[in-house]
Parts: C-alpha cells; sequence; structure tokens
C-alpha cells in the first residue's frame, strides 16, 4: 500500500508512508530485502522497521547517486545481518543512527566511514557475539568524531569496546545489562581523563573481588556513573546482591592477598628444605647415631638391673640378713 500526503504518486516509496510537512517516511513490515529506492530528497527522517533487510550495502541510501540531507534514520528490528564498508554513505549530515533489535554478525570496520556529523547511535539487542570484535574496530574512526551519545545495552559485552575515548566527542555511554565482570584500569584512566562522559552500567554481573579495586575507587571518587548505587556484585556467592559502592576497602586489597599467598608459598618451601636438612643429618650420622642408641640402651639395661637386684634383696629377708 502507499499513501502520500501532499505529494504526487510517485514521489512515496512502496509501502510507505509519506509525509513532507514532517519530512518523515515511513517503512513499516513486509517482505522487501532491501532499502526503498527513490526515497524522496526532501526526507529529513526515514523509519524502516519489520523489514528483512538482512545486509546493508554500500551506499545503501544513496539515490541515483544523489546524497540525502536526512538527519535520523532509524533501522531497527530490521534482521539486519551485516554492515559493509560505506553502509550509510551519502547521508553526511545524519545525525541519529538506530540499529537497534537487529542480529549483527559481521560488522565492517569501515560501516560507520562517512557520518561526521553523527550525534546520536543505537545499537541496543543488536551485536552477536562473532561482532564484538569487529564492533570495537568499526568504532575507532574519526568518521565518528562528534558522536555525543552511543547506547550498546543488552549485546552480553564482556568489556567496554571503545579502544580509546579522545576518537570521540562522548558524552553519554549507555552499557547497561550486558556480561561485564570488570572494568580494567586502563578503561578506568581514560575515563578519568575524560571527566565529561557519563556510563550507564546497571544489570551487569560484577565480580566483586581485588580485580575490581580500580573500578570500586573510580565509583566511589567519580560522579561520572549516574546509576552507581544500583550496580550490584553477583560473585563471589557471599556478596551477591551487595552493592558495589558498599564493599570495604579490605575486599579491594589484591596486594595483601597476594602477599599473604607468597608467604604461605615461602612458609612452604623453608619447612620442606628443613626437613630435608634434617633428614640428611641423620643420614650422614647413622653409625654415630647407632651407636649412640645402643649406649643408651646398655645403660638403661644395667640401670634397670641394678633396681632388679634390689627389688630382691628387699622382698626375701634372708637375702637381706645375708647382706647384713
Amino acid at each position: 500500500m502507499r499513501i502520500q500526503l501532499g505529494l504526487t504518486d510517485h514521489a512515496c516509496p512502496s509501502s510507505c508512508v509519506c509525509a513532507k510537512d514532517s519530512g518523515t517516511v515511513t517503512c513499516r513490515d513486509g517482505e522487501d530485502t532491501e532499502v526503498p529506492g527513490h526515497i524522496p530528497e526532501w526526507t529529513s527522517t526515514l523509519i524502516l522497521k519489520g523489514r528483512n533487510i538482512s545486509t546493508l550495502q554500500r551506499g545503501a541510501f544513496m539515490s541515483n547517486g544523489t546524497e540525502l540531507q536526512m538527519t535520523t534514520l532509524s533501522l531497527s528490528d530490521n534482521g539486519i545481518e551485516a554492515l559493509e564498508p560505506y553502509a550509510f554513505l551519502g547521508l553526511p549530515r545524519l545525525h541519529v543512527l538506530d540499529l537497534s533489535h537487529n542480529q549483527l554478525e559481521y560488522i565492517s570496520s569501515r560501516a560507520f566511514h562517512g557520518l561526521p556529523e553523527l550525534r546520536s547511535l543505537y545499537l541496543n539487542h543488536s551485536i552477536l557475539p562473532a561482532a564484538t570484535e569487529q564492533l570495537s574496530n568499526a568504532l575507532n574512526t574519526l568518521s565518528l568524531r562528534n558522536l555525543h551519545r552511543l547506547e550498546l545495552a543488552g549485546n552480553k559485552l564482556k568489556s567496554i569496546p571503545l579502544l580509546r575515548f579522545d576518537v570521540h566527542n562522548l558524552h553519554t555511554l549507555v552499557l547497561i545489562n550486558n556480561s561485564i565482570e570488570s572494568i580494567g584500569g586502563g578503561n578506568i584512566s581514560m575515563l578519568y581523563q575524560q571527566k565529561r562522559i557519563r556510563v550507564y552500567l546497571d544489570l551487569n554481573p560484577f565480580r566483586c573481588n581485588c580485580e575490581l579495586e580500580a573500578f570500586y575507587y573510580w565509583l566511589k571518587n567519580s560522579s561520572q556513573c549516574p546509576d552507581a548505587g544500583r550496580l550490584l556484585c553477583n560473585e563471589p556467592e557471599a556478596k551477591r546482591g551487595v552493592p558495589v559502592e558498599k564493599l570495604r576497602e579490605e575486599d579491594m586489597a589484591c596486594v595483601n592477598e597476594d602477599l599473604e599467598a607468597v608467604s604461605y608459598v615461602f612458609l612452604g618451601i623453608v619447612l620442606a628444605l628443613i626437613g630435608v636438612v634434617f633428614l640428611m643429618v641423620l643420614y650422614l650420622n647413622r653409625r654415630g647415631i647407632k651407636r649412640w642408641l645402643n649406649n643408651i640402651r646398655d645403660a638403661c639395661r644395667d640401670q634397670m638391673e641394678v633396681y632388679h637386684y634390689r627389688y630382691e634383696q628387699d622382698s626375701d629377708p634372708r637375702l637381706a640378713n645375708v647382706a647384713v
């Protein structure tokens, strides 16, 4: 079905709703496997949802080689599996790109090239494990130097997928509901340097041991995590459900735990060496020790004979008179 408002019949793509007054083209559901062709040049917002677009090829949104002045592009829930190089070529003024709720298995390192004005990128519930490392490379581009907001919620990420923070102009980084157990010292150092960034980390299974030390002190000393009070420990079992902020400083004492472990190992080695030395001394002096033991045995035997003789004298009066 084609619906157009104030347009000639050929201006609106098939199965889309066009509203020139607001500059919006909306295409929902359908069996199309490609981006609609002949998108009106006046389009400022394009919404595609519920389609079957498995791959976004190079210049997928260019119409006959013409650049569009589009500022908002929503591609959520389209079954997109691959982003090829320069997929968004021809959209130099794009400010908002929403790729949420897709199944991305492949992301080219040049997928986001040609988007110098992009401010907000939404990739919630879209990144499959195979594309996690590719995502890091794709985001590490100067083409996203003006990016202010990046949302990556619900992607089972185990770490922050940004190689650097100074490449972008990030103000908001959303990483809620992933699989992040800890954030390393390298990332924490970069966050300290980029004071403007706000990071959202709720619903991650934090492992609250000494490896969380740098992250723990960052939460305590920084205001860069607005949802810090909702971050909970998942492991170990004894700390499950405990707010990360409520942990004690001794829980983060990595150095003390390491020294204690080293001390026990060193003590065990020393005791083993003492035991070996003792056994060697016994072995080397085995004849003298045997002679010493024999002397003790003979001395004990003589002493027992004396006690036995005296006992017989005391018990027999006749022997006692003889003795007198």
